[in-house]
Order: C-alpha cells, then sequence, then structure tokens
C-alpha cells in the first residue's frame, strides 16, 4: 500500500483541485498498532513427537508464534509502513520492561513480562534482531526460559495497557494478539480472575481490541469458556467495523497432513492482520421514494502497487527527506503568481472559459450523496465487459436508519433468488460525479474448514455510459469448425483450475514481491537473491502430461482441415474458416441495399427506423448513410461515427 497521508488542513487548499472520484486516500492513512503477548511455558515450549514426515510441523508453539510475528512484520513493513508491532513475552524467568535492561528496575514492575520489542514503527534492526532469535537455537534457548512462578494475567493485562497508552495513543486501531496453550490460568484463584477481568475492561475502555490465537495441546482441547470469555468480548457480527470472528483453536501438528502449526497462525493472523474501513459510511439507499436504509461501503480488492520513491538529502546526520514546492509563474511576464489570483478554466473552441471556486463547485453538485435504485433488471443481461472501475462492497448500517440490516437482507435474499439485478445512480460524496452503477447481490462463501470467505452482501459496480463507450473496430468473423471446437473443449476442461475458480491467494504478484525482496535484502544486509519467485509461470511438465496429446491431436486436425481448404479452393488469398469437409465458409458481405430491404443500395425512412430501433445504425456502410442524409438535406462531411450521430439524433428529435 502507498505511504498516503492525508492532512485536514489541506482539504480545504486541494478542494478545488479535487479530481471528480472518490478520493480513497482518506480511508487508506488509518494507521495500526499490534501487540503480540506470547506465553512462554514447558507446555508452549514442547516440540511435536518426531515423525518421519518432511512436512510435518516442528517448531514448538512459542518459537512458531516469534516466526509468525516476524512473517507479519516483515509484511507490514511492505503494506502499511506506518503501522506498529510489538512483541512481548510472559511467563519468562528475566523481565524486562520498556527502556530498561534485562531484570532491571523497570522490569521488576511487571515481573516475568520481558518486552521482547516495543511498540514502534518496525525499523531494520529489529527485523534482523528478532530473524536472528527465530534463527539461532542457542539464542533462543537462552531467552526462552519459564519461570518457575505463575505469571498474572491480570498484570500482562495492565503491562499492554501501559504500553499502548505510551507508544500508541492516538492510533485508531489497537489490537492486543494473545498466543497461549493455557485455557484457565487462575483456575483456584477468584481474585485474579477478577483483577484480569478488569485490566480487560480497561483496555477496551482504551480502545483496545484483545483477540486470542489458542493452541490445543494433542491431550488437551483449548476451553474458551474456562477464561478468556470472561476478558474477550464478542463483538456482533452485523457490525462492519468489528475485527474478524475470532478463530477457532489451533491443533499442533503431530501427523505428516502438511498443516503446520505456523501456518495455522499465519492464516488466523492475515484474517485479522487489516482492520476493516469504509469507503463511505451511513450512505443512504434509496430504494423507492420514500424508503431508505443506511449503508456502509468498502473496498475489498485494490490493486497493489510498490510504495512511493522519494528523493533524500544525505549530507546530514541522518538521512532526510527532501520535500518539493510547485511555483507557478505567468508565461509572458515569467512573474511568481499567487494561488488567489489564479481561476481554473476549460478549453472551448480555442478559448479558455474561467470559473470562479463557487461556480466550479456548482458545476459538479449534482445533489447530496445516495444510492438510489432506479429499475430492475435480470442479471443475464449485464455483459462482462461491462465494468468500468473496481466495485465496491456494501453492507448495512443500522446507524441512521433502524431496521436497515433487515430490509437490505430481504432486498439482496430476493435479488439471488430471482437472479436480477438493481440499477441505481450513485454519488459517493459530495462534489463526486453521478455513476451509472449496477446493485449485484453476493451470496456468502464458507471455506473448507466452515470459516467464512465472504460475507453475503451486494456490490455496486459503476457501469458505463453512452460517452463511454468507444467504436468496435471492423473485424472479419472467423468461425471454426464444430470438430475444431469440440476437441479444444477437451484441452479446456483438462486444464481447470481447482475447484473451477482462480484463487487470488495463491498467485502473488512477482513483480511486486521482487521489488520489496530486493528492498528488504538491501535493508537487512542479506544477500541479494538471484531469481524472483514466480508463481504465475506455468506448470508445463503438468500441463503436457494432461493435456499435451490432446493438443497434439488438436493441432493435426487443424492442418488436415486448412490443407484440404487449400486444396479445394485453390486460393492463397485471405483465409476462411474451414468447414466439416474441409470446404470454406466463405462469407459474403450483403449489400447495403439488401441488408436494409432495398435493392439499389438506398434505404428507406422505414428501413432506417428499423435500423435505428435495432441499435443497428453503425452496421451500415458509409456509402448508404451519406446516400440517405443526403436525401434528407441533411450534412455528409464528417467520420462514419459523426454520421450515425446525426442519424439517430433526426430520429430522436422527430
Amino acid at each position: 500500500m502507498a505511504d498516503s497521508k492525508w492532512n485536514p488542513r489541506d482539504q480545504d487548499a486541494d478542494e478545488e483541485e479535487e479530481d471528480e472520484e472518490v478520493d480513497e486516500t482518506a480511508y487508506k492513512s488509518v494507521k495500526d498498532a499490534v501487540l503480540f503477548a506470547i506465553e512462554v511455558s514447558p507446555s508452549m515450549l514442547s516440540a511435536p513427537p518426531p515423525t518421519d514426515s518432511k512436512k510435518v510441523n516442528k517448531d514448538t508453539p512459542t518459537l512458531a508464534a516469534l516466526k509468525c510475528a516476524y512473517a507479519l512484520m516483515q509484511q507490514r513493513i511492505i503494506s502499511s509502513p506506518n503501522d506498529m508491532m510489538g512483541i512481548l513475552l510472559y511467563g519468562t524467568e528475566m523481565s524486562k520492561f520498556q527502556g530498561g535492561a534485562e531484570n532491571s528496575r523497570s522490569g521488576l514492575a511487571y515481573p516475568n513480562c520481558y518486552l521482547l520489542t516495543d511498540l514502534d514503527v518496525p525499523a531494520a534492526d529489529d527485523v534482523r534482531a528478532l530473524k536472528r532469535l527465530v534463527e539461532d537455537e542457542e539464542e533462543t534457548q537462552k531467552l526462552l526460559i519459564p519461570s518457575k512462578e505463575s505469571v498474572a494475567m491480570a498484570n500482562v493485562l495492565f503491562c499492554a495497557n501501559q504500553i499502548f497508552t505510551t507508544k500508541a495513543p492516538n492510533f485508531s486501531s489497537r489490537r492486543l494478539f494473545i498466543v497461549t496453550d493455557n485455557d484457565d490460568p487462575h483456575s483456584d484463584e477468584k481474585a485474579l480472575r477478577s483483577a484480569a477481568a478488569v485490566r480487560a475492561k480497561d483496555l477496551y475502555d482504551l480502545g483496545v481490541i484483545i483477540e486470542l490465537f489458542p493452541i490445543s495441546r494433542l491431550d488437551h482441547a483449548f476451553d474458551r469458556a474456562k477464561f478468556y470469555d470472561d476478558i474477550i468480548y464478542r463483538y456482533s457480527p452485523t457490525d462492519p467495523d468489528a475485527p474478524a470472528p475470532t478463530s477457532g483453536a489451533s491443533n499442533p501438528s503431530s501427523t505428516g497432513d502438511g498443516i503446520s502449526l505456523l501456518a495455522s497462525l499465519l492464516s488466523s493472523i492475515n484474517s485479522k492482520a487489516v482492520a476493516r474501513r469504509a469507503l463511505f459510511s451511513n450512505l443512504p439507499l434509496e430504494i423507492v421514494p420514500g424508503l431508505k436504509i443506511s449503508v456502509k461501503g468498502f473496498i475489498l480488492f485494490k490493486r497493489q502497487t510498490p510504495a512511493r520513491s522519494c528523493y533524500v538529502w544525505l549530507n546530514g546526520e541522518k538521512a532526510q527527506i527532501a520535500r518539493g514546492v510547485t511555483t507557478k509563474i505567468a508565461e509572458d511576464t515569467a512573474r511568481t503568481v499567487e494561488k488567489v489570483e489564479m481561476r481554473k478554466a476549460y478549453k472551448f473552441g480555442g478559448e479558455q472559459i474561467s470559473f470562479t471556486a463557487e461556480e466550479t463547485s456548482a458545476l459538479r453538485n449534482f445533489g447530496e450523496p445516495v444510492i438510489r435504485i432506479i429499475g430492475f433488471k435480470p442479471l443475464a443481461i449485464l455483459p462482462s465487459w461491462a465494468s468500468l472501475k473496481q466495485s465496491t462492497f456494501v453492507y448495512p448500517s443500522e446507524e441512521d436508519y433502524v431496521g436497515s440490516t433487515r430490509v437490505f437482507s430481504a432486498l439482496q435474499q430476493k435479488l439471488l433468488k430471482d437472479e436480477k439485478i438493481g440499477v441505481a445512480w450513485f454519488i459517493a460524496r459530495r462534489n463526486a460525479a453521478p455513476v451509472i452503477a449496477a446493485i449485484i447481490p453476493g451470496a456468502e462463501k464458507i471455506g473448507d474448514s466452515g470459516e467464512q470467505i465472504m460475507p453475503p452482501g451486494m456490490w455496486l459496480v459503476p457501469i458505463p455510459y453512452a460517452d463511454d463507450i468507444r467504436q468496435n473496430p471492423e473485424t472479419t468473423m472467423v468461425q471454426a469448425s464444430d470438430t475444431l471446437v469440440d476437441m479444444m473443449r477437451t484441452v479446456v476442461q483438462q486444464l481447470q483450475l481447482p475447484k473451477a475458480q482462480y484463487n487470488p491467494e495463491k498467485y502473488p504478484n512477482p513483480a511486486l514481491q521482487w521489488h520489496y525482496r530486493i528492498l528488504q535484502a538491501m535493508a537487512l544486509e542479506e544477500d541479494l537473491p538471484e531469481h524472483p519467485e514466480d508463481k504465475t509461470i506455468p506448470k508445463y511438465k503438468q500441463i503436457d502430461k494432461r493435456a499435451g496429446e490432446y493438443v497434439l491431436q488438436w493441432g493435426l486436425e487443424l492442418e488436415q482441415q486448412y490443407r484440404a481448404w487449400q486444396n479445394e479452393s485453390g486460393s492463397t488469398g485471405k483465409r476462411q474458416a474451414p468447414t466439416e469437409k474441409g470446404a470454406p465458409a466463405k462469407k459474403t458481405k450483403a449489400s447495403s441495399g439488401d441488408a436494409a430491404g432495398g435493392s439499389s443500395g438506398e434505404l428507406n425512412d422505414e428501413a432506417m427506423k428499423g435500423c435505428y430501433s435495432s441499435n443497428t445504425v453503425s452496421k451500415l456502410t458509409l456509402p448508404v448513410l451519406k446516400r440517405w442524409l443526403d436525401n434528407k438535406k441533411l450534412p455528409i462531411g464528417g467520420k462514419k461515427a459523426d454520421l450515425v450521430d446525426r442519424i439517430e439524433g433526426f430520429f430522436e428529435n422527430k
């Protein structure tokens, strides 16, 4: 994600230069602070039983959690460079807190809590230190020594409270990730349980969300109800700003099923790694006049690009970003022009037509932000190409209109059942250009393990206006024979993707990954990789094994039909598609008069009106269009598109 910052003081200054599009920068600049709290105990330091499988996980739960934090730290440096991360180990023999050495006075306030990485924007040194820890077994064993005394969870939560208060006081998203296999740390101590509940309430009052990553042991399944249900509050699934639903317990892998604890933790972490933020909030959705509900819009898919590069000045004590300043000058006198002296202008017929700020604002004002349904159409009539920009996921909100969720659900289910779409007039915000959008219902998608991949909702898909459609190029239709089509169908069936669908999570952008891999290697002083990892490269051996024989057979059939056509036609001109018997399916161009019902190439008014009604005026030839316009005493100059517009305008005004 690009490092985009939004300064509210610049809002008025930029209002005049504002594009007529939904500005997403304000929604991408939300900062997030994540603190890992990882337990260190004998059970968390116990490795799975040894097996002969190469895929089985061999890491202890604590080490797997540290590797998970390391992977997330690398990911955050790339995707969200302004976010903070920290790692707190609890249950350790050594104690350490902010700014202190091991077992110093600062650590005595929080015994058996070791602040491995303070909550801050990850620097290269932090990543290197964490990498050494997870890769150096000797250093890991030296640090990860469990204490003989149990640690109070109230103390751990209070320690986390102090870290968030001092390091991320103004962050809008603050989260505490607890990784443990102990489902009842204070089974016989009611006072400690009550103290932990109070400290958890303090964190929630501070705005910190606690997420639990439970780990089940082979001989014991993690039971949240024993302790953690009292300190971790459940969120309503109808709240779109709530984090993703809490995952189930992660089981240490003891068999060769290839599902390691690390992979399980990473999967759970990734589902909670990005705080969800609405592109627009509480926008009225007007179903019919007088019936409105409130909805929020989310961008679920966004093209990821490298963070913007910048110029730096290296002659100081440390590198400083060089910021650019733009000065506008008059073309004739080279005099500096102040902003108050300028107006926005548009070129029209060789002249510059200027507007004041008020006139520019009025020019772009099409009413208050709204999604107004103007009708319904069958889903089948929406072509696949009719999508101009990325779609927006829409979900109900109860803030402005009580009962919005119930009405939204009824509309979504009805559209799904009848395979219909809504057509809506959509203004995302003030001064935004109105958009015609298709409202497409989306069904809930559930993963193999029962987790929700996609919630039920509706999608706003911008569709083109008449001005957005360009003239199709004139092409010659080539029709393949039925035999070739049937043989190609077999090839396509052999090369189906798993579950016959594209899963983007399996295909990282190779150019983006290579860019950050080089950047990471240089920042961490690692060896530069020689080749990028590209998972989009086809697996040629598997393709040849599954479909190679069918492709060769198809190629031979194509060659035979082509040669048979050459022998029979004796022509070396433009190739026509071969038929079943090898003869070309020669396509003769119908005359203009035949197409319109005449014999001399001229169209009468009735025939041209029929072409206008069926939207096929553009398919007529240029001479026919000119002849008809000339008969009507209309101009015949210009390109074909101009003639078509002239004819269509004639019938529209008639």
